[in-house]
């Protein structure tokens, strides 16, 4: 079968030779089911049986060239697997992003290594690659594989041509070469190999973009092995540097390794989550393009690396807000987008791809981002936090990085007091979210303190005012006396996790009877076993049908505010407790739902920084 322009099935059978049989795998494996290889670029996402469902070219953000989890017909695959029944186990290459796919049966033992080669390869050459290293490692085994590419999300139909023994696929938008070291065949549009490896038997597959300058050049077997150990050598480098030698070093070191996966190396900027639309709810339509800079995530994202020694990597957010981030002087929304593309572009467009079924029917599909110009105050004290840790632990900031930070504080003390659309990003309406008000409050204090520390020029007393009168406020609105807590928005009993930071960014004694007296009541309203909701969403709608799972960096939140209340034993079993819901890998999308299965984006950059920091402080707790 091959496919027309609008992605729909066209009849392109005849003449076909042999055709491969049917995968022997769930047309959408779980989203847990994935292992995340990258360059600092893009991401591939491998299941378990060895397809690759998900692959944008040349960066994160690039429209699909793999995304069959998103629609198993339409979306297209890289299909590498065990030819015959066999069970499987995946894992990384310890200490590395190197993913290792194992397929175990009666007669032998082989497996798939899959990277994307990292040290210089896209900056210095412009060549993308991605390395598919086959295996036989006991006995004989036989292999298949089939490279179906759908480019522009399966909008895009291609040619292909076979090249001096290379495969070439040519889309108006993209051009890729595919080389490997056994014979392939066409089939339609698609490519297709089997093959059989006796032990210690190798068989390479390797995909390049082409164009800007590459050319299409084989990767034969000693060149994949140069290329398998010098991405090994770059990651584990890379890894050394951190300082984190706690108790669950491995949890935290897979959760810096994946942060630095969903960082783009040009610019320094971290996106929130590696793929679009992995839903919310099964079926139900909260199914987000995540794949852009949020100012919040990143920040948070810079927190976490510089606790673990990685100082690199904020220098290098705080040089992309510098280059690629413009402040809006007159905007409404105020001088910072919630969100930026990875070249620090303003509009990204929400469009649905009506032409995909979405993950197991979840519809609709969705690239850009359509909250990209809502009002989020919390963004600032995200921001101005990261740069006050940044001045801390990592270099002391330059004087034109504190004019810029001193603008921002100025317009913060001016428009703090106004509703917004909150952190959780509703479209229901603005309000006067409790967590906004907050981390206002954070953007004031943390650049009073970097004056303070640094005797830089400030108009302290106006901030100070400004200061003191969230905090009062929050104190008086923010608190019902009918809950005893804290809630999600002045004047009303509405319950939200949110409100964990309060100990978190030191606006509360983490001892305080009105915050204990809080965690008390989200411990008994919104934490299911340790797992914790965002909020009720019957008792205070956002706008949108259907419910979500647990928010997995809540649950990581709630751990660390049990053990700033002292409350150790409850923290550690919480944490353990969560660790159990990552995938086999260590990985984790954005929610748990109800049957502990992931759900939403994946993997999700909230929740392992939040891990990372759950980890550091509950450590250094314990003794």
């Amino acid at each position: 079968m091959g496919w027309d322009r609008d992605g729909e099935r066209a009849d392109t059978t005849a003449g076909s030779a042999h055709r491969p049989g049917p995968a022997r795998v769930p047309r959408y494996p779980p989203i847990a089911d994935h292992g995340l290889i990258g360059d600092l670029h893009s991401v591939a996402l491998v299941d378990t049986g060895g397809t690759i469902g998900w692959y944008c070219c040349p960066r994160f953000d690039s429209p699909s060239v793999f995304a069959s989890i998103l629609d198993a017909d339409r979306g297209g695959s890289f299909e590498l697997t065990a030819d015959v029944p066999a069970s499987t186990r995946q894992f990384y290459f310890p200490d590395t992003n190197v993913l290792i796919t194992r397929f175990s049966a009666p007669d032998g033992v082989g497996e798939v290594q899959d990277f994307m080669p990292v040290s210089g390869i896209p900056e210095k050459t412009g060549r993308h690659r991605l390395i598919r290293r086959v295996r036989c490692v006991r006995g004989a085994l036989p292999f298949r594989a089939r490279v179906a590419p759908r480019f522009d999300y399966g909008r895009q139909s291609h040619g292909l041509s076979l090249r001096d023994g290379r495969a070439v696929f040519e889309s108006p938008s993209l051009s890729l070469s595919l080389s490997a070291s056994v014979p392939v065949e066409t089939d339609g549009p698609d490519v297709w190999s089997e093959f059989k490896l006796d032990e210690g038997g190798c068989a390479v597959f390797a995909l390049d973009r082409l164009g800007d300058g590459v050319e299409p050049q084989p990767c034969p077997v000693a060149e994949a092995e140069e290329e398998f150990a010098a991405t090994v050598a770059y990651w584990r480098r890379w890894l050394s540097a951190s300082r984190y030698r706690g108790r669950w070093r491995e949890m935290v070191h897979r959760s810096a390794l994946t942060l630095k996966l969903l960082t783009y190396a040009p610019t320094g900027g971290i996106v929130a989550a590696a793929t679009t639309s992995l839903p919310e709810q099964i079926g139900g339509e909260r199914n987000w393009d995540y794949r852009y800079v949020w100012i919040r995530d990143s920040a948070f994202c810079v927190y976490a690396l510089l606790r673990l020694g990685f100082s690199e990597e904020a220098a290098a957010f705080m040089r992309f807000l510098s280059e690629h981030v413009s402040r809006r002087n007159s905007d409404p929304s105020g001088p910072l987008q919630i969100m930026y593309g990875l070249d620090g572009r303003t509009e990204l467009p929400e469009v649905e791809l009506s032409h995909f079924e979405g993950y197991r029917g979840s519809a609709p599909v969705r690239t850009g981002n359509g909250a990209v110009h809502q009002l989020q105050l919390d963004i600032y004290g995200a921001l101005i936090d990261s740069v006050y840790l940044y001045d801390k632990m990592g270099q002391p900031i330059s004087s034109d990085h504190w004019e810029e930070i001193h603008a921002l504080v100025d317009w913060v003390c001016d428009n703090w007091d106004q509703p917004d659309e909150g952190v959780w990003e509703t479209r229901g309406g603005r309000k006067d979210f409790v967590y906004s008000r907050l981390m206002c409050w954070v953007a004031i204090e943390r650049a009073m303190r970097m004056a303070g520390h640094r005797g830089l020029p400030a108009d302290t007393l106006r901030w100070q005012r400004a200061r003191d009168a969230i905090y009062r406020q929050i104190m008086r609105r923010g608190w019902s006396s009918r809950l005893r807590a804290f809630v999600q928005h002045f004047d009303d009993d509405v319950l939200d996790a949110s409100v964990l930071m309060m100990p978190l960014a030191k606006f509360v004694s983490p001892t305080d009877p009105k915050w204990l007296s809080t965690l008390d009541a989200l411990g008994r309203n919104l934490v299911s076993d340790s797992l914790v909701y965002r909020y009720d969403p019957a008792a205070s709608p956002d706008g949108l049908r259907g419910q979500d799972g647990t928010f997995s960096i809540c649950s990581f939140w709630y751990v660390e505010a049990l053990t700033r209340a002292g409350r150790l034993d409850e923290a550690r079993l919480a944490f353990e407790k969560m660790l159990t819901y990552a995938n086999h890998l260590g990985l984790y999308a954005e929610e748990i739902g109800q049957t502990g299965e992931q759900l939403g984006n994946f993997p999700q950059a909230f929740t392992h920084l939040a891990l990372i920091s759950a980890a550091f402080n509950l450590d250094r707790a314990l003794g």
